[in-house]
């Protein structure tokens, strides 16, 4: 068998059609992925060894940065979106920067709801902690576990309400967008606002946004708005990379018993209608609401707890689905040693 006939496990597709860049010599196999693999890269291994029938493999796997750029120096924009508020999406967003981040990646986080901004909170940074400000025009992000983010409640009082119209909170995007230091970001993920407005029409218009994940839970208003999601960003020639149905099921602390309190299989039947892949089902857990409520996110320290995993998945899911969205050409060399 050859290797570039290999299906990866992640997105279903063989290397060859994906471009992996695989690099072959008797002692050795080289292979260069479009999606971070730190943390998969022994399973991955194991896969392939099965493929190709040996007991043992010497293989390294690296992460193939994307060389395109959306914009300055950040070379994937990814928006983790959801039709209506409540659905878990912001709660998502940080989970999967951090999930990416931790697998290989240099990740942005760029929090674009200017009404409800959360992502400060949920990271546990100071309210005291302002970004530095650069020229007196540019902002430094702060790092926060390896992750640069930047979000309004970096710039205003926790309590202060943004009483603004449209074109400011648009305007207000556009300068955290355009207007802070990124550096050499391989995804930067935007935490949006719910709904399809103002905002989602700016940031598609500002820059290229690569990709779009829908959160969504499996009631039938939220499925409904998710739907609207959908179609807004395919209007805009954005691909949906992904659906993350949150609160799939709640499992009693007590006695063990699994109810689904919002519905099931929604996610899966709009999945399926719209042709989009359904990336990852969350529970509806007591502990991830407690770590963001406490600015420790469940994935930045909790390696072996269930709904971690489903995140670090869901990440490396949406990395290899943009990937195979924009393959390059195969590249598949003899090495000497």
């Amino acid at each position: 068998m050859r290797i570039e006939e290999f299906v990866d496990p992640v997105i279903n597709k063989t290397w060859g059609e994906l471009g992996a860049d695989i690099k072959l010599s008797e002692k050795k196999v080289e292979v260069g992925l479009g999606y971070p693999t730190d943390g998969f890269a022994e399973e991955l291994k194991a896969e392939l060894a099965r493929f190709l029938g040996v007991e043992e493999l010497d293989v390294d796997f690296r992460f193939l940065r994307p060389k395109q750029r959306s914009f300055a120096d950040v070379s994937r924009v990814i928006a983790v979106a959801s039709g209506k508020g409540g659905v878990g999406k912001s709660t998502c967003a940080v989970n999967i920067a951090m999930a990416l981040e931790q697998q290989g990646a240099r990740v942005g986080l760029l929090d674009a709801d200017i009404y409800g901004p959360s992502i400060g909170m949920m990271l546990g940074v100071s309210p005291d902690l302002k970004p530095v400000v650069k020229e007196e025009k540019y902002f430094e992000p702060i790092k926060i576990n390896g992750i640069r983010t930047m979000s309004m409640s970096f710039l205003v009082n926790e309590n202060t309400p943004m009483v603004w119209r449209g074109p400011m909170a648009s305007g207000a995007l556009q300068q955290m967008l355009l207007q802070t230091l990124w550096g050499d970001v391989d995804y930067l993920i935007v935490d949006m606002p719910p709904g399809t407005g103002d905002i989602q029409l700016t940031l598609s218009q500002k820059v290229s946004v690569d990709g779009a994940v829908i959160v969504t839970t499996p009631q039938d208003i939220a499925l409904q708005d998710a739907v609207k999601g959908i179609e807004m960003f395919r209007k805009v020639d954005v691909p949906i990379l992904g659906i993350i149905e949150n609160m799939s099921t709640h499992v009693c602390e007590n006695c063990g018993h699994e109810s689904h309190m919002f519905g099931s299989g929604g996610g899966a039947v709009v999945a399926k209608k719209w042709e989009v892949p359904l990336i990852a089902q969350l529970p509806l857990s007591l502990d991830i609401r407690e770590k963001m409520d406490s600015g420790d996110p469940i994935v930045s320290r909790n390696v072996q707890h269930q709904s971690a995993g489903i995140f670090r998945s869901a990440a490396r899911k949406i990395s290899a689905n943009l990937w195979g969205s924009k393959p390059d050409l195969p590249t598949i060399s003899l090495v000497s040693d």
